[in-house]
């Protein structure tokens, strides 16, 4: 057998002998010419199924064994080419995936940065490959690809994308790396700038989102489209097609800065204003804590005018580096660890045999957080909703809203005009809560009183079925005291959802002392149904999300009430990188909403939750938030509102503001932890990255507390004990 140019590679892939292989298999298919083309009355294609063997949810990913397996492939294919055996390769993946990506299981095993440097060599040493086999390549893009799944397509010559394929993107920037297997190369020459830097920085900073089929193949990622049913048979067709000459492939988005002027000096310029608002994008929504998004921006700036070896090599040097920082690892522990892993598997949850069916809904409230959880309901379950309140003009608001924002997903061609009828129809108002009477799930979303939720759930009872389950979206109220003067109080359980709430990922699940498993089973369910991750908390004073996030703004709002100034103040928890400042936060959720809580809270723990007497004197005012916009774009104080205010005289710096928050998170969490409102540390982290937006490149809250010390300084341990 003769040497194979990944034989260098095999020491590397013996290190992880666990490996979940990929495997590439090879089948020649037989493509009739199309009629009238010249040439031979048939064409044969190689395809390449990448396949793991393994059910449809299990994902195919890519470590060292699979891109060696890959690479030996290629270059049999390519001495197949060679000898006019094959007038093509195309590569597709299993039902519903391409590839998903780089094996990350596999990836944080590679602690040796010799082993970094090879892993990221091995890659673009099979893509390279790939690009160059001596025949055209096409890639099939079936569904999922991602990261490195995506960069095997962008290095094949040709591109077909399903209608039905979702999660496309180069998520790396999001899990702390950069699309180091040529992606930074060759995306932007392919559809431009400004796209690329949306797939690689804007989107993975935006919740990881990714893109589905039709929108690849808008910005151009892929050159022809077809529908799922006979995706793979159009695509052969096509690429007969586009073989024998009869079909031009098009790419007005492509851009080459190295090109002759004026087209190379425009589109110079045009990369550098992508860096730049780029750049400010990654400020904004990380204050450049991450290094991963700077890297990638790094790596394309530097790779504007070169060639594709020393792009490669940018690549490799930025991929070592990233796999051995301490963000990629507390990253991977957040996304795979706990995204991917504990969110599917909650601690605590009840077997989910016991689970009741769902097949009517009740929302008490017409707000704007009763009206997100209609049509959430609706569009997730796809079962009748009713809403009531307390007259007419407030139910017709709540439906009129959910109706709206159909309207808007029907503009988007998110909804299709059928689906948009029936989610619409599916949601009705009522002011008696008689329209309960055959639901199976009602939940309250009304005023932040017990006394009124109390008095909520007494009418409801009386009009519904024994098995009726009833639920609260309180944030902070005790679920045990709603529950307690109910005939079945074991029907009852908290069920906490986050604002926005079609964007936001968590429930917090409540169980109080009497709430019975079949009714928490279900909660569990509905959650799956609802596409969000639940988590089992124990009936404590603000749950999670709420209690660890107030206790942190609570201090910065103390610090700012003791003379510290509100531009020190409000940026100390800048290396933190948060989605934004605590003063911001405040404003965006309500600076009433903000005190309701820090009121209760202080009610049930006493002064470690600050309750700010400034804070108070802006929402007597009538004033939304501290912050006033600027003509220049900046903010200020306006000198109406600093006459309201009372300061102390012991100002802070900003790097005490951050080790007294740090310590005082520490704090806070210890004693959650020690009186069970969660399993374990990873169910706060978890909460904190789904319910608040933690941010993933610090690995959770717990990890980032040990790292800076503060788990030892204040509680004697750390959260995570160290390897």
């Amino acid at each position: 057998m003769s040497a194979s140019a990944f034989d260098q590679y095999a020491a590397l892939a013996a290190a992880v002998p666990h490996e979940i292989v990929t495997h590439s298999l090879v089948k020649d298919v037989v493509v009739p010419r199309p009629a009238g083309a010249s040439g031979r009355s048939s064409l044969k294609i190689a395809l390449i199924t990448l396949d793991n063997g393994l059910d449809h949810t299990k994902p195919t990913t890519l470590g060292p064994n699979t891109l060696v397996e890959l690479g030996r492939t290629l270059e049999t294919l390519r001495v197949r080419a060679a000898a006019q055996e094959i007038d093509a390769v195309a590569v597709t993946g299993k039902p519903y995936f391409l590839v998903a990506g780089a094996d990350l299981t596999t990836v944080k095993q590679l602690r040796d940065p010799d082993q970094g440097a090879q892993m990221a060599r091995l890659g673009h040493e099979a893509y390279d490959l790939l690009a160059d086999l001596g025949v055209p390549t096409f890639a099939f893009i079936n569904g999922v690809a991602l990261g490195g799944g995506l960069e095997i397509a962008l290095a094949c010559t040709y591109r077909t994308v399903s209608t039905a394929a979702n999660g496309l993107g180069l998520p790396e920037a999001f899990i702390g790396l950069i699309p180091g297997w040529g992606g930074v190369y060759r995306l932007p020459r392919l559809v431009g700038p400004e796209a690329a830097l949306k797939v690689m920085i804007e989107n993975p900073l935006s919740n990881n989102r990714t893109m589905g089929g039709r929108e690849a193949f808008s910005l151009g990622v892929a050159d022809a489209l077809f529908e799922p049913a006979d995706f793979l048979e159009q695509s052969l067709a096509w690429a007969g097609r586009v073989l024998a000459g009869s079909v031009g492939v098009e790419r007005p988005h492509a851009v080459d800065p190295s090109s002759a002027a004026p087209a190379g000096a425009e589109a110079s310029e045009r990369w550098d204003a992508a860096a730049k608002a780029a750049r400010a994008l990654v400020a904004a929504k990380t204050g450049d804590a991450a290094p991963a998004p700077g890297k990638v921006l790094d790596v394309f700036e530097a790779g504007k005018l070169a060639s594709q070896e020393e792009s490669a090599e940018l690549e490799v040097e930025a991929l070592t580096e990233l796999m051995q920082s301490p963000q990629f690892r507390d990253t991977v522990y957040a996304f795979l660890d706990l995204v991917q892993r504990r969110a599917k598997r909650p601690a605590g949850a009840p077997d989910a045999k016991l689970a009741r069916p769902v097949a009517k809904v009740g929302v008490v409230g017409a707000g704007l957080m009763a009206s997100q959880l209609a049509l959430l309901f609706a569009r997730q379950l796809k079962v009748p909703v009713v809403m009531t309140d307390i007259d007419e003009a407030r139910v017709a608001k709540g439906v009129g809203y959910v109706h709206a924002e159909v309207d808007k997903l029907l503009a988007k061609k998110r909804l299709a005009p059928d689906a948009a009828a029936r989610t619409k129809a599916l949601v009705s108002g009522s002011v008696s809560k008689e329209a309960f009477a055959d639901a199976d799930f009602v939940i309250e979303a009304v005023f932040e009183e017990l006394s009124v939720k109390k008095q909520v759930f007494a009418e409801v009872e009386a009009v519904v079925s024994p098995e009726c389950i009833l639920a609260t979206n309180t944030s902070s109220l005790s679920v045990t005291a709603m529950a307690e003067d109910l005939e079945h109080p074991e029907r009852v359980v908290g069920f906490h959802f986050f604002n926005p709430v079609a964007v936001m990922p968590l429930v917090e699940i409540v169980r109080a002392p009497k709430t019975d498993d079949a009714v928490l089973a279900t909660a569990f369910g509905l959650a799956r149904s609802l596409r969000k991750t639940a988590v089992l908390v124990k009936d404590a004073a603000a749950f999670v999300v709420n209690r660890v996030l107030l206790r942190l703004m609570g201090e910065v709002t103390a610090a700012f009430d003791e003379g510290t100034p509100a531009e020190v103040a409000d940026l100390s928890l800048k290396p933190m990188g948060l989605p934004m400042t605590p003063f911001t936060l405040a404003a965006m959720v309500g600076l009433p909403v903000a005190q309701h809580v820090s009121e209760s809270l202080h009610a049930a723990f006493g002064n470690r939750f600050h309750v700010s007497a400034n804070q108070q004197a802006l929402i007597d005012a009538g004033i939304r938030g501290l912050w006033a916009p600027t003509p220049d774009g900046g903010h200020e104080i306006p000198t109406s509102t600093l006459t309201l205010l009372r300061f102390g005289d012991s100002p802070s710096t900003s790097e005490q503001v951050l080790a007294r928050c740090q310590d005082a998170l520490a704090e806070e969490i210890g004693l959650l932890l020690a009186e069970g409102v969660v399993a374990g540390p990873e169910d706060v982290d978890l909460c904190m990255i789904l319910g608040a937006g933690w941010p993933m490149h610090l690995g959770g809250i717990t990890p980032y507390l040990d790292r800076v010390g503060a788990s030892e300084r204040v509680t004697g341990r750390r959260f995570h004990p160290e390897e």
